[in-house]
């Protein structure tokens, strides 16, 4: 089996992919990660607001059918698989970018599929505030908005980091399997290579670089999160 995967042609063949197409494939893959990304928190991150402060007892309390409407609404998109939800989004994908495939579209379902998640992981990290900080706030008279800006937010940051770096490994794993439908970067050559030709080796390169992507992303990550840690200091 090795034999057959790492003879002298395939290794030819997979060098000269890895020359040719690889790079822009890194590209693509890590340009659309942190987009997406980025998109993701700047939707995911107020949702994640409200639901950790609108509850009855919270900070900026909502009504419940909003509250409830919300949940569902983050439920439902964190439930449907990612695979399932490219296809559904397709007739959306068309109508904001003009095209169902390639790098750019890809990013659409991507950044659906991604921020209900980092709602979720938002919402956890605002919950982690040790309540008698916001306590002491409110007996300041900082008003609700005052609390999430001053107090809420900056005392998450390093928890917020943690759960960003989840997100966009997640993220990066979504768009990997974007390739099945067109998408670019790493997964279309890993599924066009690996799959469909099988050209075993160059579709290992193609993991083992995103396994390294992978590492770097977590890597700065927690660098961050610990750096902005005042806990330890």
């Amino acid at each position: 089996m090795l034999d057959k995967i790492f003879a002298p042609d395939k290794v030819s063949e997979a060098l000269v992919v890895l020359q040719n197409e690889f790079p822009l494939a890194l590209w693509e893959t890590v340009y659309v990660t942190v987009l997406a990304t980025a998109l993701a928190i700047i939707i995911g991150l107020p949702l994640g607001v409200l639901l950790a402060t609108g509850d009855k007892n919270g900070i900026l309390p909502l009504p419940k059918p909003v509250m409830s409407v919300l949940n569902v609404v983050i439920n439902l998109l964190r439930s449907i698989p990612f695979l399932i939800l490219m296809i559904m989004v397709i007739p959306l994908t068309r109508a904001i970018v003009g095209t169902t495939v390639g790098t750019v579209a890809s990013i659409v379902p991507l950044v659906i599929a991604a921020f209900p998640f980092v709602a979720r992981l938002a919402e956890s990290s605002f919950r982690e505030v040790n309540p008698d900080i916001i306590e002491a706030a409110q007996s300041m008279g900082a008003s609700p908005f005052q609390i999430i800006v001053k107090v809420l937010i900056p005392e998450s940051v390093p928890s917020l980091i943690s759960n960003a770096t989840i997100g966009i490994t997640t993220i990066l794993g979504y768009s990997a399997m974007s390739g099945i439908i067109g998408g670019g970067g790493l997964g279309k050559i890993a599924i066009n290579y690996g799959y469909y030709r099988y050209k075993t080796l160059i579709m290992i390169m193609a993991v083992i670089l995103l396994i390294i992507i992978v590492q770097v992303f977590q890597s700065v990550g927690d660098h961050l999160a610990k750096k902005s840690d005042k806990r330890l200091y």
